[in-house]
């Protein structure tokens, strides 16, 4: 049997698969595209579910994977046994209605026995315990003996998931000889013990099951198989586990060193060497496909894989930020096969060096948090955490519940584990409804299924604005019609179209759709399964019918506003990446008639200067005047053309490409302009974030940059009659009131503050006791929080012994101060506990230490009240 690399099993798969006439696809990015039913891709199946379903037609009938995948179910097992991991590959070949058991199987006995030599006498087959037809085949045609055939129930060896596409299994099982079992006498494929590892499942895709659970015959079935790749390395590579497998054996040697540990000498240590190993593969590449951390969805995925592995490294000793620089051995092992890896490596190090810098700040809360917990056991005889503290820990600081238990043991304390499961098992259960709230169907519904698959609609809007046609299909209220009439919304579908169907951030066109007898205004336009264009529309005149002839108008204006921001969005795009650096990738966008939205990866605000320099250059290449030219051709000639793919689209085996002149290089499926001058001009209108390390610049094009320009000249004419100026001369004449203004403001400070020191002896004078303590408790007239604390210290001073309560209405809130003086605090006032009270009646609340505190209220009307209870309080206090 042949020692095999990884890298080398799995470009042995492809090449196989494209030998039998399959198409070899890149793998898709792990971030799902247009499926809601995924936080993350989780199989080599989940990013061409279309293909299965019949909504898109794939590039060919049959395809060869390498998909990237990331499953975290049991993350909390990851590294606790050297089988669990978060990140892993997944090889698959595939047939959409093309070949079926016939063939799957044979070749892949073929694969498995000829090109990866494996002994025949090593190897079993499963199948569904009904399936007499993969038998026959696995017997009769392949010549496996009817004793390495075994037959599991449908728990093991039949797909299904919910009503729609399903059908049984068969799979393909390593004996890894008696020393790895366990010993029962029953002992075989199925078994649960690591003798027998199942690598290749072979899914037979033949049944449709409906609502009444019948399970009935797919006109064309599929082939859906799945081959752990890291799994087949550890047999081709006689190792025990996929951590000794040679790409993931440099990430752990490189661990090993530089924590200066020994991998599998002490089973703690292996448990963090086995965390960080596996986390830092899935968190490089799941940055390198777009995805940053966040407090939710796949976003928290991220974080929680960072924080675990920045942690286990605070076990194994290493200091200082460390996993970034991993990110580097990741790459080395797998950047071939992924380039992504290596385009983006300074984006996705950056990425997790902050988050890295984030944790550690964080991560020192939550040990002053816990001290401040021991401290409070301790003082009141306690031994015992309680559960929900350490699940804060867990769940705001990133503490694992085994790190709060060795802290806690350190000086002789325990933790309430069970508590601590509750609130897990709650968040977990939180956690499964929010998915739950926003899966959808695993098979999307289709207005017009009820149309035959062949029925499509060709796109002919990039070189018409107009046609003539024939409506093939008409949906009203969710049931097909032949007939809409004046006043009726509906869904409506062309044999041919010229309007463009709302994808990669281009908003769908409108227009008119005429008949011989009615007139449909069409609103907006999106795409359905297969690519159809459904336009969205109301019959406004007349009626409508199918197989009616139309004459179909795109709202030409709207059409060449939006092509004027898209090409700008392009031109954009690597504008910021010319000034900013070619860590710049796109994170999302909207294209419409008004305006562009762009959204991009950068980790901090544009200055003024990088701002002008973008809209600067975008404006030259507009004004230079560059022809747009577009043309189709395949995906590896496109990057040989330097193209770059946009955010949030499929590309299949052939790709439109855009280029602006000379600039910039672009697939995309949108609508342009022929030349980019007819842009105009190009205006920015803002630069915010949105996420973390995502910005968002939106900007204007053409006429509606005239408007926007205008309506601030307008304004500056408006603020210049107001200060009684020229346009040209309004800043200095703004910069010279607020020079003034502030004098004046600092006059009116020193004149207040004199006032409040003037009126201190009025003040003490009408100080009344109580329990024989001079108190102060007054309304003041109009005072900010800075003064009203300022006049508070100055009236404590002068007391030398005593409390003061102040209250004060300023712009339509309560502002309260309480002090004491040292004396009075220990006889038991606690100047927080009275505020807090005080402020609760005003609408408001705060706090502060025992001998002074703030607060802010909310309702100036009950400042009065607020403060006649205080008296009573006081009492309390130190009585």
């Amino acid at each position: 049997m042949k020692k095999l690399g990884l890298n080398d099993i799995r470009e042995m798969y492809l090449k196989f698969f494209e030998e039998k006439e399959h198409l070899r696809l890149q793998s898709a990015p792990l971030v799902p595209i247009n499926d809601n039913s995924l936080l993350l891709i989780n199989s080599g199946m989940a990013p061409l579910k279309p293909y299965f379903t019949g909504d898109e037609i794939p590039p060919r009938k049959r395809v060869t994977t390498c998909q990237k995948c990331i499953r975290t179910p049991d993350i909390e097992n990851v590294g606790k046994t050297a089988r669990h991991g978060t990140f892993f590959e997944m090889l698959g070949n595939f047939s959409f209605g093309d070949y079926f058991k016939e063939q799957a199987i044979p070749w892949g006995w073929e694969f498995v026995t000829v090109v990866m030599e494996i002994p025949v006498e090593k190897l079993y087959v499963s199948i569904y315990e009904e399936d007499d037809e993969s038998f026959e085949i696995w017997n009769k045609k392949v010549g496996v003996s009817d004793d390495r055939i075994v037959r599991l129930g449908k728990k093991d060896n039949f797909w299904e998931h919910g009503l729609g596409p399903c059908g049984p299994c068969s799979e393909i099982y390593y004996d890894r000889g008696p020393r790895y079992g366990c010993d029962k006498a029953d002992c075989s494929v199925g078994c649960e013990c690591d003798r027998y590892i199942e690598f290749w499942n072979l899914v037979f895709t033949q049944f449709d099951k409906d609502a009444q659970g019948n399970y009935n015959n797919l006109l064309n079935p599929n082939i859906d198989t799945g081959m752990g790749l890291e799994r087949m390395a550890t047999i081709m590579q006689g190792v025990n586990t996929i951590f000794e497998v040679d790409t993931i054996k440099h990430v752990l040697d490189k661990i090993c060193s530089l924590s200066r540990v020994s991998y599998g000498e002490d089973t703690k240590i292996d448990v963090s060497v086995r965390v960080i190993t596996d986390h830092i593969r899935s968190v490089s590449f799941m940055v390198g496909d777009g995805v940053l951390p966040s407090n939710e969805g796949r976003g928290y995925v991220l974080r929680r894989l960072l924080r675990r592995a920045a942690r286990h490294g605070k076990i194994l000793g290493i200091e200082g930020l460390f996993l970034h620089n991993l990110a580097k051995e990741v790459e080395k092992v797998s950047g071939k096969a992924y380039p992504e890896l290596t385009e983006k490596l300074d984006y996705i190090m950056k990425v997790i060096r902050i988050e890295e810098e984030k944790f550690q700040e964080t991560i020192d809360q939550g040990l002053i948090l816990l001290e401040d917990e021991i401290k409070q056991l301790k003082s009141k005889g306690l031994e015992v955490l309680s559960g929900k503290s350490a699940f804060k820990l867990y769940d705001t600081f990133g503490f694992p519940l085994d790190l709060t238990k060795d802290i806690l043991e350190e000086v002789g304390l325990k933790v309430n584990e069970s508590i601590f499961a509750e609130e897990m098992k709650k968040q977990k259960e939180r956690a499964r409804s929010a998915r739950s709230s926003k899966d959808i169907s695993t098979w999307s519904e289709d207005p017009f299924e009820f149309l035959d698959g062949n029925t499509l609609t060709k796109f002919v809007g990039y070189d018409t604005l107009d046609n003539e046609s024939i409506i093939i299909g008409i949906v009203r209220n969710g049931s097909a019609v032949q007939e809409a009439v004046a006043g009726e919304e509906i869904l409506l579908l062309l044999e041919e179209t010229p309007f463009y169907a709302e994808s990669g951030g281009q908003t769908g066109d409108i227009g008119q759709i005429i008949s011989e007898t009615g007139i449909v205004k069409i609103s907006d336009c999106k795409k359905g399964s297969l690519g159809r264009h459904i336009h969205y529309g109301t019959v406004v005149k007349g009626r409508i019918n199918t197989n009616q002839i139309t004459s179909n108008l795109v709202d030409k204006d709207r059409r060449i506003a939006i092509a004027r921001n898209h090409t700008t969005t392009h031109i954009l795009h690597k504008a910021l990446r010319d000034v900013l650096g070619d860590h710049v990738s796109q994170a999302g966008s909207l294209v419409n008639e008004k305006r562009l939205r762009f959204d991009f990866n950068h980790f901090e605000k544009l200055t003024k200067e990088e701002l002008y320099e973008v809209e600067m250059k975008v404006n030259q290449i507009i004004s230079n005047s560059p022809i747009i030219t577009v043309f189709e051709t395949d995906i590896q000639a496109a990057k040989e053309h330097g193209a770059t793919a946009l955010f949030g689209e499929k590309y299949g085996e052939i790709v439109r490409v855009v280029k602006v002149g000379q600039y910039s290089t672009e697939l995309c499926g949108g609508t342009h302009l022929n030349n980019a001058s007819q842009a105009g001009m190009f205006k920015i209108v803002s630069e915010s974030g949105i996420a973390s390390g995502v910005r968002r610049i939106e900007a204007v094009t053409g006429i509606n940059s005239y408007n926007y320009v205008n309506n601030i000249e307008e304004d500056l004419k408006t603020i210049s009659t107001l200060f009684k100026t020229k346009p040209d001369n309004v800043q200095q004449k703004v910069e010279d009131t607020l020079v003034k203004l502030k004098a004046l403001e600092k006059e009116n400070e020193l004149l207040r503050q004199k006032l409040n020191s003037d009126s201190i002896g009025d003040y003490t004078e009408n100080c009344k006791k109580i329990n024989g303590i001079p108190t102060v408790i007054q309304v003041v007239e109009q005072l900010p929080m800075d003064d009203l604390r300022d006049l508070a210290d100055k009236i404590r001073d002068k007391l030398q012994a005593g409390i003061v309560l102040l209250g004060s209405v300023n712009v339509d809130k309560v502002n309260f101060v309480a002090m004491g003086t040292k004396d009075v605090v220990e006889k038991g006032f606690h100047a927080g506990k009275l505020i807090k009270e005080v402020a609760k009646v005003a609408g408001g609340g705060g706090g502060g230490r025992p001998d002074m505190a703030q607060a802010g209220g909310k309702n100036p009307t009950k400042l009065q009240e607020a403060l006649e209870i205080a008296k009573e309080i006081i009492e309390k206090q130190i009585s």
